[in-house]
């Protein structure tokens, strides 16, 4: 029952909500101040990147 009600879920979330949920949750997984930090700049350099990942295919 569980996994049906995961999967349901998985299948009514965006793909925003998703992303918004599994960032939170490495968030906070942060042992101290200063892991939290640097868990959130890896978040914003990742999407960074993401961003502009189309620039670096020719």
């Amino acid at each position: 029952m569980f996994l049906l009600s995961r999967l349901f879920l998985f299948l009514t979330m965006s793909a925003d909500e998703r992303k918004k949920a599994h960032d939170n949750s490495y968030l906070s997984e942060a042992t101290d101040l200063y892991d939290l930090e640097y868990r959130m700049r890896k978040l914003d350099r990742d999407a960074a990147v993401a961003s502009t990942a189309w620039l670096s295919h020719r």
